[in-house]
């Protein structure tokens, strides 16, 4: 069947396929070679192709594997049902089976615990690769018994894989005959960065237009906190909390960049302070109900706390 979504249509197959750091490639390359799937923990932000490396692996070994999403399906009756009947039977190709289990730091804390005995039991037969967006969510014993893999980019990876991304991107337009703009293309790689799968969906819907040229650079233009700035500048809460329910942005990235713009917009004196602040809630995001909530809830402590130019 050929999928509607460009993110599974082009889903890479095998491990060479997907984008990702040498260091990390060579690893997932080395499990493949050896045809054993070991447990793993899988952790990066959104988009990063955690799930995508582990079909990868699957399909290129050939073995049979289950996916659960954790954020739907992450009560204590899933994981006795599903994962231990699954679990406990023998692989159609003679090999051992993988349970994938997606978004695994939505699991409850009782059925992380029930884990911990499952991948015991069914040690023999059955291997787990759990991905996550926060490592913090997920219990130590899990910790313990699965090899960590953290997808962050370090030391200069970053332009790498940007580089690498647009020339997957203009594959897929020219495969799909899109016409584009190379530099509109580059703004909105610059804008996603590193969540690919973000960046393919707003592709494909841009591509409806018929063309990705400067028209659509009002929309794709790279997120600016000039705005929130301003508004924490005149201490103007109503505006604060209207831009936190409308922006665009999740709150790992906005973290990030107004980290990053701290010497450009407060005053040193207020910069050690605003750090803490922004450390506090970007850690405190990985365990809230509503994200929104917490974001607000930092910008008004930045807002009361902090000197700006």
């Amino acid at each position: 069947m050929d999928h509607l979504l460009w993110v599974e249509r082009y889903r890479p197959q095998t491990v060479e396929e997907c984008i990702l750091p040498d260091r990390l490639k060579t690893t997932f390359q080395e499990y493949v070679n050896q045809k054993e799937i070991p447990n793993l923990l899988l952790t990066g932000g959104a988009g990063v192709g955690k799930t995508t490396i582990a079909k990868a692996m699957c399909n290129e070994i050939g073995c049979d594997y289950m996916i659960l999403n954790g954020s739907d399906e992450n009560g204590v009756d899933t994981i006795r049902v599903k994962i231990k009947n699954y679990a406990s039977s023998m692989s159609f190709t003679g090999g051992r089976k993988v349970i994938i289990l997606d978004e695994a730091d939505y699991l409850t804390p009782n059925a992380q615990a029930i884990l911990r005995n499952a991948i015991e039991e069914f040690a023999v037969n059955c291997s787990f690769i759990f991905t996550c967006n926060f490592k913090s969510r997920i219990i130590e014993p899990l910790h313990s018994r699965c090899a960590v893999i953290d997808f962050r980019l370090v030391n200069g990876e970053k332009a790498k894989m940007a580089s690498a991304f647009f020339k997957r991107i203009t594959h897929i337009l020219d495969t799909e005959k899109v016409e584009y703009d190379e530099k509109v293309i580059a703004e909105l790689i610059k804008k996603h960065f590193p969540d690919f799968r973000r960046a393919i969906n707003e592709l494909q819907r841009y591509s409806q237009l018929g063309k990705i040229d400067v028209g659509i650079l009002s929309q794709i233009g790279d997120i600016s906190i000039s705005q929130i700035v301003k508004h924490l500048k005149e201490k103007d809460f109503t505006s604060v909390r209207k831009w936190a329910a409308t922006t665009d942005i999740d709150s790992t990235t906005f973290f990030r960049k107004l980290y990053d713009a701290l010497y450009d917009i407060a005053k040193p004196q207020s910069i050690p302070q605003a750090v803490i602040i922004i450390a506090d809630y970007q850690y405190k995001q990985a365990f809230v109900a509503d994200q929104e909530i917490n974001l607000v809830a930092c910008l008004t402590e930045l807002m009361a706390n902090v000197e700006f130019k």
